[in-house]
Parts: structure tokens; C-alpha cells; sequence
């Protein structure tokens, strides 16, 4: 991993920016996309941007020197995308869009962290613990604050759904670390969504049927689609691959709590809705989290740096 910690904590939160832009953008669509068809055409578009991104490469970028292709852990990456986005759709269906929502959200940074200690035996730090107990904690509070459907009874299926969603984002994310070590952003992207949207669009028309239904699909619903596919899949998850390069998975996944924020702000200020107290409070600990997480990888980044100095200037046994 490259140590640049600055450069990662501010790529995650710009695609952090993005993906808060994703409700906003479904609010003026007319609804005549089921979520299963709207998720699934949002992967497709995706994967063709990444694709196009792909194919304008220089040949010689396509992977990096010495580093085969991780064949198990790209084909992983993609099953977890495709996971996320039916998994995430279905369990909101069941648990309603607040608590479904403050549930895939908040359990994807303790799935990241518990999988970064098992799986590549670096067990986060405290800051990190800390700072994703406040912004899970405040991400919930302000998704359950605005949410009329949080005190709906919820379903067990759907608590499962929505967990098993933080899951795979969170699988996603070490998975994609580690394939990044023999190919671009654009090429772990391009293939990752391109197996997400094979397996999201059959299950879109198995559970929906034909796309529109008798309303038909309208022009707002495409600019819709087309929007999240390229802005907040494609150009955030660009900018979300390219900072796994600097900063740990567990971190990645917890700064990106920060989408939240920028939705929030959105519904203020271009939908005009007037937030309780408790979202404010909410937004508060998300914010406080997030700046935790980022002063402990900050710390983290300067460790490394420091630890690959002095393995550089420490003389060879050779030299002795």
C-alpha cells in the first residue's frame, strides 16, 4: 500500500460527496423503476462507464509489473457488489427505508473492521473503534430521526438482508484492496460490475417483471439512472478504488459514513425538508466520527511512512 494517507481520506470522502447525491437524484425520477430494475440498471450503466474508462488505458497500465491476476478475489468482488445491491433493495422492502438503511449503513464499517482483523491480521486502532461507534451510532440516529417508517414493526428476514448488505459492501472493499495490486482502478471496477449487473438484472425481472410496468418508463426515470450509473457508481467508486491505495479497507469503509452528511445537507437545502433535533445531534456524532478516523489513519499513514524509511536507510548485512 502506497503512503499517502492525505491523498486517500480525501478521494473516499469526495465519493463519499457522490453517493450522498444518490437519494436526491432518485427524488426526481417518477418512480415507475421497481428499486430491483433501478439498482440493477444502475450496475449497467456503471459497468459500461468503467468499461469505456478501461478500454481508453494505455495497454501497459492494464496491470501492474510482476502481480498476476487475482481471478478468486475479482469474481468475489463482483458477486459481493451484485449481493449488496439485491440484498440492500430486498431488506429495505422488508425493514422500511430508515431502519433498513441505518442498518446495511452502520453494520458495514464493524464487518470491515472484523474482516481486516481476521482475514489480513491487522486489527484496527482505537481511533478507529472509536470514531465508528460515533458515526455508526450517528448515521442511525440521523436515518431513524427522518424516517416515518422506523417504528413499522420489522421483519427478522429484513434485519438479516440489510446485514448481510453491510456485509458485502464491506467484502467488497478487502477484496477490492487486494486485487488492486495487479490492475487499475478502472479494470477491478469494469469487471466487478460487469458480474453485479449479470446477476442483478435477471433478478430484477424475476422479481419485477418487465421494467415501467403499465406507466412506462420516462425520460426522468433514465437521466436518473443514467446519473447514479455514471456519477455516483462510476465516478465515486473510481475515486473509492484509487484511495484503497493509501488508506486501510476498515478506515475506507467507515470515512464513507460521511454520505450521510452530504444527503442530509441536500434534503435541506434542495428538498426542502426541516430536520428534528436528533438528526442534527446525529449529524454531530457522524461528523466527530468521521474527523477520528481520519486523525488515526493520518497517524497511521505516518507510521508507515516512517517504518519504509527506515527499512530503506538501514544498512544490508552485506554493507556491514
Amino acid at each position: 500500500m502506497n503512503t499517502q494517507p492525505k491523498l486517500g481520506v480525501a478521494l473516499v470522502l469526495c465519493a463519499a460527496a457522490l453517493w450522498g447525491t444518490t437519494g436526491t437524484a432518485q427524488s426526481f425520477a417518477t418512480g415507475a423503476l421497481s428499486p430491483l430494475w433501478f439498482g440493477a440498471l444502475r450496475l449497467l450503466v456503471a459497468a459500461a462507464f468503467f468499461g469505456a474508462c478501461f478500454a481508453a488505458q494505455r495497454p501497459g497500465r492494464h496491470a501492474a509489473a510482476g502481480e498476476p491476476m487475482p481471478w478468486p478475489a475479482l469474481l468475489g468482488a463482483g458477486l459481493a457488489m451484485a449481493a449488496y445491491n439485491l440484498a440492500f433493495f430486498a431488506g429495505v422492502r422488508l425493514c422500511g427505508v430508515a431502519v433498513g438503511t441505518a442498518i446495511a449503513l452502520g453494520s458495514g464499517p464493524v464487518w470491515a473492521g472484523v474482516l481486516q482483523s481476521l482475514l489480513a491480521r491487522r486489527v484496527p486502532p482505537v481511533p478507529w473503534w472509536l470514531g465508528t461507534v460515533l458515526a455508526v451510532g450517528g448515521g442511525a440516529l440521523m436515518t431513524l430521526a427522518g424516517g416515518a417508517d422506523a417504528g413499522a414493526g420489522v421483519a427478522p428476514a429484513g434485519i438479516a438482508l440489510c446485514l448481510l448488505a453491510g456485509l458485502s459492501y464491506a467484502s467488497y472493499t478487502l477484496l477490492s484492496q487486494r486485487v488492486l495490486r495487479a490492475t487499475t482502478p478502472a479494470g477491478l471496477n469494469f469487471h466487478a460490475f460487469a458480474v453485479a449487473a449479470a446477476l442483478a438484472l435477471p433478478a430484477a425481472w424475476w422479481g419485477s417483471g418487465a421494467p415501467g410496468g403499465v406507466s412506462g418508463v420516462q425520460a426522468a426515470d433514465l437521466l436518473a439512472v443514467l446519473y447514479v450509473g455514471v456519477v455516483t457508481s462510476g465516478v465515486a467508486y473510481l475515486l473509492f478504488s484509487h484511495a484503497l491505495r493509501h488508506v486501510a479497507a476498515a478506515s475506507a469503509v467507515t470515512l464513507a459514513l460521511a454520505e450521510p452528511v452530504v444527503a442530509f445537507g441536500l434534503a435541506v437545502t434542495v428538498v426542502g425538508e426541516r430536520p428534528s433535533a436528533w438528526a442534527v445531534l446525529g449529524l454531530a456524532l457522524v461528523v466527530g466520527g468521521v474527523l477520528a478516523v481520519v486523525r488515526g489513519e493520518l497517524s497511521a499513514g505516518g507510521r508507515r511512512r516512517g517504518d519504509a524509511a527506515s527499512s530503506r536507510t538501514e544498512p544490508s548485512p552485506a554493507g556491514s
